[in-house]
């Protein structure tokens, strides 16, 4: 039996996020997980908090020196993360 109207589980699945809704959450989630990786593991350790609302990253960061340092780089961290996520979510990023 041949199919002719096939289509890809994941084109499913993403048309599905997008009906109900959920592809802006699952894609701030993802921005979350991202911290880490798109920072680095060096400043991952000195991470507190990380949370997401209204198009902004909100991270904690323990030392208030690389605090300052990383206000400097925050628009350049903000498109590495959109990159990871593969969306425009990152709008901004406060360290706090």
């Amino acid at each position: 039996m041949k199919r002719t109207n096939t289509e890809l589980l994941r084109n499913v699945i993403l048309r599905y996020l997008r009906e109900e809704g959920l592809e802006t959450p699952l894609n701030e989630h993802r921005a979350i997980l991202a911290w880490p990786k798109v920072a680095g593991p060096a400043i991952a350790r000195v991470t507190g908090d990380v949370s997401f609302r209204q198009g902004t990253l909100y991270v904690k960061i323990l030392r208030p020196a690389l605090r300052q340092d990383l206000m400097m780089g925050r628009t350049q961290l903000a498109q590495r993360i959109n990159g990871e996520v593969g969306a425009q979510v990152v709008q901004s990023i406060v360290f706090y």
